[in-house]
């Protein structure tokens, strides 16, 4: 079994609320942002340097780690994904103070906040509270969980619900109350 395929196992153990998943798919990539914006100001080399900023070296980083983690077919896009955010972060280091400040710990905080909302609705805590990896497990989990409501990963969905249990389903209210 491919490293990836292990973390996400361990990943999804923390997260079987449906609430929770949708959740983290606005908060992971809110706190990816913000982290790039943030990170984007920060010149290596030296202001005057050709070098690009902390946050392409901090993407090259993590992405050896996807790498590392086997099952390409997820590992490459999600390095794909937060590259695509790295590069939208661009911008946002040149501009003035206050807006490099709101749109980077905006977005974190933001993003921060919808995923202690999804953990409360789980009722457990952030996986990372246990193995910082899930910090770089959560973007790959989101991707991952995108693909198979596509329909995609039908292998990977399978691996993870034997292993972690299936996502609860949240039955409707019946009417009156009952």
């Amino acid at each position: 079994m491919e490293t990836a395929t292990r973390q996400l196992i361990e990943y999804a153990r923390y997260h079987r609320d449906p609430r929770n998943i949708a959740t983290h798919f606005v908060g992971i990539p809110l706190i990816a942002f913000g982290i790039a914006v943030m990170l984007a100001r920060v010149p290596l080399g030296g202001a005057d340097a050709l070098l690009p900023g902390a946050h392409w070296l901090v993407w090259a980083l993590t992405g050896v780690w996807y790498l590392r983690q086997g099952r390409w077919s997820l590992t490459v896009p999600t390095l794909a994904v937060l590259g695509g955010m790295v590069a939208l972060a661009d911008p946002l280091a040149e501009a003035d103070m206050t807006t490099w400040l709101a749109w980077g710990l905006g977005s974190f905080v933001v993003g921060w906040v919808f995923q202690a909302v999804g953990h409360v609705w789980e009722g457990r805590k952030p996986a990372f509270f246990d193995d910082l990896r899930g910090l770089l497990v959560g973007p790959m989990f989101v991707l991952a969980e995108l693909l198979m409501a596509l329909g995609l990963l039908r292998d990977l969905r399978e691996t993870i619900e034997q292993a972690a249990g299936p996502v609860r389903r949240r039955t409707a209210p019946v009417a009156g109350g009952q």
